[in-house]
């Protein structure tokens, strides 16, 4: 009897845990990245602050720590807390291979390391350049804000994190910012 009480009590949680999914799995990937790029247009009036980013990527290092890969599905949809301030996480490895973008999902798996802004840099290659010497720190490059196809400055904070004894390049940025702020990051 006590061995039915338990069988329906496991049942009861796990449909619980079912109802109260996100529905991000009943999306397709265009759908989600749209939904994305949306909450990250909506949230645009808010700027985030160079600590805000930070803190933002610490906080997904730490999420990814703890949950691993499977992870990744946390940073995209309108409901993702990190989708703040018109910015959001993105995750690239050391050899350059985008590992999950919320918005521009179709470079997930693409080797970035010849890709170059519109004034020829490889920013790819100075983020992993930067997360392997220092851990973390700040690199600008041009990119085009979500919902705008033209480029604008980005200055992004990346930090190398282990994940399930892989290392990623974890970032986030923040656009438009004056210039003598950005010489001030980059220090």
């Amino acid at each position: 009897m006590k061995r039915i009480g338990i069988v329906v009590l496991a049942v009861f949680f796990a449909t619980l845990g079912f109802q109260t999914l996100p529905a991000l799995a009943d999306k397709t990937p265009d759908e989600l990245a749209k939904e994305t790029e949306d909450a990250c247009t909506a949230t645009a009036a808010t700027k985030p602050t160079p600590q805000m980013i930070m803190d933002k990527v610490n906080q997904a290092c730490a999420l990814l720590q703890k949950e691993g890969k499977a992870g990744f599905s946390k940073f995209s949809g309108k409901d993702s807390q990190f989708v703040f301030a018109g910015t959001y996480i993105w995750i690239h490895d050391m050899a350059g291979v985008m590992r999950m973008h919320p918005i521009k999902y179709k470079m997930n798996g693409q080797s970035l390391v010849d890709f170059k802004d519109s004034n020829g840099k490889r920013f790819f290659n100075e983020m992993n350049k930067t997360a392997k010497e220092k851990g973390s720190g700040w690199v600008d490059y041009m990119w085009p804000k979500p919902g705008v196809k033209e480029p604008s400055q980005k200055v992004s904070f990346v930090k190398l994190c282990n994940v399930q004894g892989e290392d990623l390049v974890v970032g986030c940025g923040v656009y438009d910012l004056p210039e003598a702020d950005v010489q001030k990051l980059l220090k």
